[in-house]
C-alpha cells in the first residue's frame, strides 16, 4: 500500500488520482465485457480483477480523502 502522507505535491495526487479512476474505469468494462461475451470466463482470472478494482476503489478514496484534508487544514 502507498503512504500519500509523504507525497508533497498535490498535484502528484490529482495524476495518481487520474490514474486509478482511468485504471478502475477500465477493469470495470474488462469485467463487464468478459462477462458479458459468449467465451467461458476464467473465475480465477476474473477474482484477481475484482481484488485489483477493489484495491483501487481504496486507493481512490484514499486519495481523495488526503486531497479534502489538505483543503480543510
Amino acid at each position: 500500500m502507498y503512504d500519500f502522507s509523504n507525497m508533497e505535491d498535490q498535484e502528484e495526487l490529482q495524476a495518481k488520482l487520474a490514474e486509478y479512476k482511468s485504471e478502475h474505469e477500465a477493469l470495470d468494462h474488462m469485467i463487464e465485457r468478459a462477462l458479458t461475451s459468449d467465451q467461458p470466463v476464467n473465475l480465477f482470472h476474473m477474482q484477481q480483477l475484482k481484488k485489483k478494482k477493489l484495491w483501487l476503489k481504496d486507493m481512490i478514496k484514499k486519495i481523495e480523502s488526503d486531497l479534502i484534508d489538505d483543503i480543510i487544514a
